[in-house]
């Protein structure tokens, strides 16, 4: 039987960075989708016709928190409903069909940084919320950089509880691809996670040689799994509030020095592959290309479930 696999998209926040102007701000994505929207609905055309089988909207600072820190007065329901459509605008433009939009349920704080977590009871009824006010327009939801098992357990638990299945994207440290980045063994994470039965498990936003060492471990979950890593040098310089220009991207990770790790996850058993932060659409394309080089079947996000 031929081998499938799903095609994500890349990194939309620093792609809008190093497309916008404007200057780098804590709400760089949500700043960008109010004052230059184009720009958003241009990265999910240029992924889409990269090979990306979904559109992940622009969604990741859109929680309360993060809105109150900065002081955004648009109501949270109005900025999922406008990624939304800049999405679709963006993947109309591409003229590629059959593309899935997914919504990003992000570290509902800070990424990278699980001290700064809400109290469970508290994540759980924001996760459930911000399900609630786009399950009718998206195709599904992808929970991102997920850096402890007690968020992980809160956002899996939000999505049961809403009657739906989500993928997982864990955030593992950089100089060990076996522990979360709350210092958690990634194997007890995948005790906990699988009673829930996501669609999914993935690695993101990491180094592509810490997803490669966490590989193995996933492969041991009866769950489909895969990674998407970022292109930064380290994470240690982005605090809580702070502003994602302090990070470094690395100059030895082009298109063809990624896919070269994402071989690795294929060879390993993944069956979801994809980029994040400073990941763009030439890399998305790399990957494609890495597809057809291997005849591998291209997975659909609406196949997820039947795996």
């Amino acid at each position: 039987m031929t081998k499938s696999v799903l095609l994500l998209d890349g990194g939309l926040g620093q792609e809008l960075i190093h497309r916008s102007t404007a200057a780098a701000h804590h709400l760089w994505s949500l700043q960008v989708m109010m004052k230059e929207p184009q720009l958003v609905s241009d990265v999910h055309r240029d992924f889409s016709r990269a090979g990306a089988a979904v559109a992940c909207l622009n969604t990741y600072a859109v929680t309360r928190a993060r809105l109150a820190r900065g002081e955004v007065e648009t109501p949270l329901a109005t900025l999922l409903l406008r990624a939304c459509d800049l999405a679709q605008a963006g993947i109309e433009e591409s003229g590629v069909k059959g593309i899935a939009l997914i919504s990003s349920l992000p570290p509902l704080v800070a990424s990278y940084s699980p001290d700064t977590e809400l109290p469970t009871d508290q994540m759980i009824t924001e996760y459930k919320e911000l399900i609630a006010f786009q399950r009718s327009r998206v195709d599904g939801f992808l929970a991102e950089t997920i850096a402890s098992v007690n968020e992980a357990t809160a956002v899996l638990t939000a999505a049961r509880e809403s009657g739906i299945r989500i993928m997982l994207g864990l955030t593992v440290k950089d100089d060990n691809g076996r522990q979360l980045r709350s210092g958690e063994p990634l194997e007890q994470a995948m005790t906990a996670i699988e009673a829930f039965d996501p669609l999914a498990v993935v690695i993101n936003c990491s180094k592509p040689e810490a997803v490669s060492e966490a590989m193995p471990i996933l492969g041991q979950s009866r769950l489909p799994f895969g990674g998407f890593a970022n292109g930064f040098t380290a994470v240690d310089a982005l605090k809580p509030g702070g502003v994602v220009d302090s990070l470094e991207a690395r100059i030895d990770l082009g298109p063809a020095a990624y896919a070269a790790h994402a071989a690795s996850w294929l060879d390993a058993g993944a069956t979801v592959i994809g980029g994040c932060c400073e990941v763009g659409p030439s890399h998305v394309q790399a990957l494609s290309e890495l597809i057809d080089q291997r005849q591998l079947r291209r997975l659909k996000w609406s196949e997820l479930e039947s795996l």
